[in-house]
Formats: structure tokens, sequence, C-alpha cells
């Protein structure tokens, strides 16, 4: 535990309290419902929730009441109906073991033996279309989704679909179906060092290893035929819009990256003035129990500095204005010194989540891989910039915010003398 997170719970417990989720992160309903929670079950947990301590709770009981459902509709020959309730009962059950920061916690173990055994469900009454994938990967293993199009393909484009932090594989279930194999697209949705099955097998993540064992789902991917491997791209929000550009700079296979909400700043926000439970999160990703050591040995080394100057791919960022976890400023910076191909949009009045625009992003970054995988975009001089506004409108040409009067905030000049 940091010291901020121990010493700040009780104002967590309070915002929880008197304005559940959206006080935390707001408008991220918005986000879940494209991680394939259903809007009802959200409002069901958190009328459940008064604490942080009680979230463990609410997710187990609500996930059980749509896994006991799901069975249900199976044991009656309703196939769909007993998938989708799989589906929403999984990324339940993935929420639940979550809350709880022991690798060792026996219940941790327990809901994610119910998330797996909903999964494998699933993919019985998908027609084995959603399919468990276990890697191994230096010394340790590494867990992800494979999720293929109706009907037999070959040689098709893939994605990896990258997850943040707080995020698991059963996570994209959803997104995978209505945004990729929909399309003829395959999708892989992973889960890296520290997160998930692969942390509760011991494999913590450090500096370079989640790129590495991206790599290692390249292989995977390369190996399948019914993937061309000159056209796997990858979709990430949050830390995955960081590990995926980390990858696209040093492993040319990635042939297009899309990221939204990518941390890109000096990790200074988001450890030290963001909620504290991201910097708690990711001590217990990589393995860490004492906040001082990991501030020496791994936080200030994270920043990706002139390493995007490396990608070569085309890529795609998406952030909010108000992003808490990368100023925008500095997400500029990091934007200018990528010198790859590269678009860039900023959502006005948008934090982290992107919620308000969660289902159009979405939508627009998997269209967007379709295109760049199929040699769009490939300009080495592309360089195209919105600014969304939030009445619809679009500032073409520019990302910065029209309240900056065409002046950039001295935080672009700080991070360059950095």
């Amino acid at each position: 535990m940091t010291i901020r997170s121990t010493g700040q719970s009780w104002a967590l417990d309070i915002a929880l309290a008197q304005g559940g989720f959206d006080a935390l992160h707001p408008e991220a309903v918005g986000t879940m419902e494209q991680l394939g929670h259903d809007h009802t079950d959200f409002a069901k947990v958190f009328a459940l929730v008064r604490s942080g301590a009680m979230l463990p709770k609410a997710w187990a009981t609500v996930a059980g009441q749509a896994e006991e459902r799901a069975a249900h509709h199976e044991r009656g020959g309703f196939a769909q109906t007993a998938a989708d309730l799989y589906l929403r009962a999984a990324v339940m059950w993935g929420r639940a073991q979550y809350s709880i920061f022991d690798a060792a916690d026996p219940r941790k173990a327990a809901m994610r033996a119910h998330a797996n055994h909903c999964v494998e469900r699933l993919g019985a009454l998908r027609d084995g279309r959603v399919r468990r994938v276990v890697l191994d990967f230096e010394g340790s293993r590494i867990f992800a989704l494979l999720h293929l199009p109706a009907g037999p393909v070959e040689n098709a484009p893939a994605v990896i679909l990258g997850p943040g932090m707080d995020m698991i594989k059963e996570d994209y279930i959803w997104a995978a179906e209505r945004y990729y194999t929909s399309r003829g697209m395959v999708a892989l949705s992973i889960e890296g060092p520290g997160q998930g099955e692969s942390r509760a097998g011991g494999l913590t993540v450090d500096l370079g290893n989640y790129e590495r064992a991206i790599g290692r789902y390249l292989d995977h991917l390369s190996s399948l035929p019914e993937v061309d491997a000159e056209r796997i791209g990858m979709f990430g929000i949050s830390m995955s819009g960081y590990w995926g550009s980390r990858a696209a700079a040093t492993d040319r296979r990635l042939a297009a990256l899309a990221a939204f909400e990518a941390v890109t700043g000096d990790f200074a926000t988001i450890f030290e003035r963001a909620q504290p439970t991201f910097k708690n999160n990711y001590m217990y990703m990589a393995g860490y129990t004492d906040e001082e050591a990991f501030d020496r040995d791994l936080a200030h080394r994270m920043p990706l500095g002139d390493l995007v100057a490396d990608i070569t791919c085309p890529v795609l960022y998406g952030i909010g204005e108000f992003d808490e976890l990368t100023d925008l400023g500095q997400a500029l910076e990091s934007f200018e010194r990528i010198r790859a191909p590269k678009e860039l949009r900023v959502y006005e009045d948008e934090f982290h989540p992107l919620g308000g625009v969660a289902a159009e992003a979405f939508r627009f970054g998997a269209e967007w891989l379709e295109r760049a995988l199929g040699g769009e975009f490939a300009d080495p001089g592309r360089d195209v910039r919105h600014y969304v506004h939030r009445d619809g409108r679009t500032t073409d040409g520019t990302a910065d915010p029209s309240w900056w009067l065409g002046a950039a905030p001295s935080a672009l000049g700080e991070l360059r003398r950095g």
C-alpha cells in the first residue's frame, strides 16, 4: 500500500458512498458498457457499495446472479441468451477478483475460477469462436482469449486488444465480437505481466517485459493460418496505450497502433496526483510493497521520452482534454516526438475514461485499424489532428483546445527541457 492510499482511503470511501462510481471516474459507465458491462448490472452493484471494502462482495453478488440466470437459459436450450449472460457474469467476476490485491488470497482464485467457467461456457455456446490461449513466457505464462469470425477464415488481419492496468482479457469479449470479428478480423484480448491470471501465476511487470509479452503474442498470432502475419495491429486503452507505444517502438511486426487514454506523460501525474489507487495497483502489478523502492527502481524510468521517435507504423492517439492521468500538454509534446504517420484526437471536456465518447472511440479505433492494416495512412508525412468539440463539431488541423487561443502551455517547454 502507498502512503497516500492508506491515508486517503477514507476520502475514496466518501466519494463512493456519495457519488458512486461516477465520483471516482466521471462518465466512465459509457466505457464500462464497451467492456461488456450491462448498465443495469452496474446500477445493482453500486447500489450495494458504501466503501471500497464492499466492492468485491457487490461484484461477486451480482456476478453470481447473472451466472445462475445464464445456466438456467443454457439448460432450456436458449444458447445466445445464456452466452450473453455468461459474458456479463465473466466481466463482473473479473471486477470482483481485481478488487483483492493479494495474489495468494483464495477468494481471488475462487472468483477467477467462476470467470473462467463463464468464458468456457460462452465459448462453447459461440461455437468455439472464443478460445483460451496460454503461452510460455520467460519462465512463466501469459494468458489471452482468441476471438474468431464466424465461418472459415484465412490470412485475415488481426488486432491485439490491450487492457489498461485495471482490466483483464475478458473485458474485451463484447468489443471483439462487435467491432472486429463481425468485420472478418481476428482479435486477441490479452493479459500481460502483472495482470489477471499472469499476475496470479507470479509474473510481475517490469520496465520492458510487457512489450516483450506483446512480441510473444505476435509470435502466436503469426503462427495461425487464420491470420496474415503482415497485418497485425494493436488497440490499447490507458496503460496499454503506453505499453502499445513501447511495443510499436521496439517490434516492427506491429503494423498499426490505435491508443486511447494512453499514459504518455511524466508519470508523476498518475502516481502522485491522481487517485492513489492507480499507484497502489501498479505497485501490486510490479510486485513492490516498498514505495520508495518502487519509485527508485521503476517509476522514474517509465516515461516514454524519446522512445516514441522509434515508432515506424501508423499510429492513432485519442485523449480527453482533462485526462487525470496524463497532462494534455505533455501528451501533445509526446505526439510531437513521433515521426511515423500519425493522427491525434483531443476530446473536449472528457476525462481519462472518455466515457462520453466511448462508443465512438471504440468503433472509430477499430475502423481506423482496419483501414490502416489495409495499407491506408502510410504516408510518411501524415500528421492529422482534430479537436473534437462537445457539441459535435470538430476543429481540423489542430488538436489544441480552442480556449488556449493559440498559445501553448508552459508545460510543453518544461517537458522539452526535462
